[in-house]
């Protein structure tokens, strides 16, 4: 690239060691002789220093609220001073590095090394009739070598060298604001503009969430997975306003989402039961179809071409029959912070949902970003992922966790802490990123200025039932008289089957099939399996606990 051209040009070469005692020194000073340092930092302040201003290609909400203000990056906490390693430490690694490839008769030359915020990349080329694959071979070799906690070794991009990426003694943390005020996010014209993090090199990282157009997101526990989360949400309201971007958050966990409680940005309250979750993708479903609809009318191809033409028309006071201005379609972005637990309730329809607006719902704004932490071929099905060209991999425990996630080795190379790869729309190779990092005193404050500023208006078909949709509460909405008890003893199996209502309570099949619906239908209990029981749900515990405690306060 340009910038991997300017910053070759720009390298500074630091001599290495003069005269040999022996042969062997001699061998392994010419594999680094020729290493030169590069250092990206200069031309990441270059891009800091860009313009401010803000670009502005098209405006697609023509009836924003004009006293509306975005978030001021005074809300984000400032990055502290980078540090460096000294060119004479870096130097002596690239010795240590290229003595341990001359033990396994590994030969070829280190001609770069390149420092970043988080490891530092040794670029090793290697002498004719060496094999990739005895280079990758040595990555344990090398980490015992160098005292690192892990090393990744890749190819490298139009270049005929390998990558070998060390971890550096001293890490920096990404702060988000260093993205966020970066030229690449200021002067990307789109409203899903995600601040993702820095490359390895240091170069600031940013993403289209509208040209992916959906994000599938896996690593395993205290990896990074809710931070990546929390500074995609972020990144999108420093982007867009209330009526540009509406939000669907699902949290089954209670634990990641709850910051966001009560956001303009909101299309219906934080969703923490599975089985309206799982109601609320059928609604995306519809509301894509009714979209389609809509543009088709119009004679549009997408929501970009839609907002267009409603700015025409309302400027040429072209209002219809209604005399009203037309309305611009938001973007909907739905959220799914554990996808394992909307699997296990209702994974048939959870998955053809999903499906379905990953096949078709790009074209009308309406994209999914799924998060789990178990990354097993029964959550991230091979529909699913067939869907979701575009991945995140935080670290993981295995290679087969992996090869799950983004159909490769290297995410157990990881270092957590919001290390990532990444897998862009349009391409198999991925880009290692170091997330960005947002606490939550930075996004208290950045959710008190738009709360302050307008009140979500909340659309409550989102997570109704077809039943409640109809009034249909009536005799289905009554509880049977022994429905604790049957969810005691549910609770107490750990399992939930007509069988066991039907011999513990002495009941007949019928009533017991009953009892389980409405179970179900409140959310006690997960969907029907074939003949296996059924699972029950979190939300089973917590209403006992919640029964026993009046029960004692009474």
């Amino acid at each position: 690239t340009d910038i991997a051209a300017t910053a070759t040009k720009r390298a500074r070469v630091v001599p290495s060691k003069e005269d040999p005692e022996d042969e062997e020194a001699d061998e392994i000073e010419a594999m680094v002789k020729s290493a030169s340092v590069v250092r990206t930092d200069v031309l990441a302040e270059e891009e800091q220093a860009a313009p401010p201003e803000r670009a502005t290609k098209r405006g697609l909400i023509a009836q924003t609220p004009t006293d509306y203000k975005l978030p001021s990056m005074e809300f984000l906490h400032d990055a502290p001073p980078h540090s460096e390693q000294a060119d004479e430490e870096l130097l002596n690694l690239a010795t240590r590095l290229a003595e341990k490839c001359k033990e396994f008769n590994v030969t070829g030359q280190i001609k770069h090394i390149c420092p970043g915020p988080v490891v530092t990349t040794y670029e090793f080329k290697p002498d004719p009739g060496v094999k990739y694959s005895r280079v990758t071979g040595l990555v344990d070799d090398l980490c015992l070598a160098l005292k690192a906690e892990s090393i990744r070794i890749d190819r490298m991009p139009g270049k005929p060298h390998v990558g070998i990426e060390v971890p550096n003694p001293h890490r920096e943390t990404i702060h988000l604001r260093e993205v966020v005020e970066s030229r690449q996010f200021r002067e990307s014209p789109s409203k899903l503009t995600i601040a993702l993090g820095k490359t390895i090199d240091g170069l600031n990282y940013v993403a289209d969430l509208a040209k992916m157009p959906h994000l599938l997101i896996a690593g395993a526990t205290g990896a990074g997975k809710s931070v990546g989360v929390n500074s995609l949400i972020v990144s999108i309201m420093y982007k867009a306003r209330p009526d540009e971007v509406k939000f669907i958050l699902v949290d089954p966990k209670r634990l990641e989402l709850g910051l966001y409680d009560g956001i303009p940005h909101l299309a219906t309250p934080i969703i923490t039961d599975p089985k309206r979750a799982a109601i609320s993708l059928k609604w995306a479903v519809g509301e894509m179809e009714k979209r389609y609809k809509e543009l088709a009318g119009w004679g549009v191809r997408n929501i970009d071409g839609y907002n267009t033409e409603v700015e025409r028309r309302n400027f040429a006071k072209d209002f219809g029959e209604t005399g009203e201005p037309w309305k611009t379609l938001p973007y909907i972005v739905i959220i799914i912070d554990e996808l394992a637990d909307l699997m296990m309730v209702s994974g048939h329809d959870v998955e053809e949902a999903i499906t379905r607006l990953a096949q078709m719902a790009r074209a009308v704004g309406i994209h999914l970003v799924l998060a789990t932490q178990r990354p097993s071929v029964d959550v991230i099905t091979g529909l699913i992922k067939a869907n979701f060209p575009s991945r995140i991999s935080y670290r993981v425990s295995s290679k087969v966790d992996s090869r799950t996630i983004i159909d490769a080795n290297g995410a157990e190379q990881l270092l957590g802490r919001g290390d990532m790869l990444f897998l862009p729309p349009g391409t198999s190779r991925l880009v290692r990123v170091h997330g960005a990092y947002v606490d939550e005193t930075e996004i208290g404050k950045i959710v008190a200025h738009v709360k302050k500023q307008c009140a979500p208006a909340y659309d409550e078909t989102i997570t109704q039932s077809e039943e409640e949709a109809l009034g249909l509460d009536g005799e289905g909405g009554e509880r049977d008289e022994l429905f604790e008890d049957a969810l005691r003893i549910c609770a107490e199996m750990k399992r939930a089957s007509t069988s066991v209502l039907q011999r513990r309570l002495r009941i007949g099949y019928g009533r017991a099939a009953a009892i389980l619906d409405m179970m179900e239908r409140e959310g006690f209990i997960g969907q029907a399996d074939g003949a296996r029981p059924r699972p029950i749900l979190q939300k089973a515990y917590e209403t006992l606990a919640d029964w026993d405690a009046m029960g004692a306060e009474g």
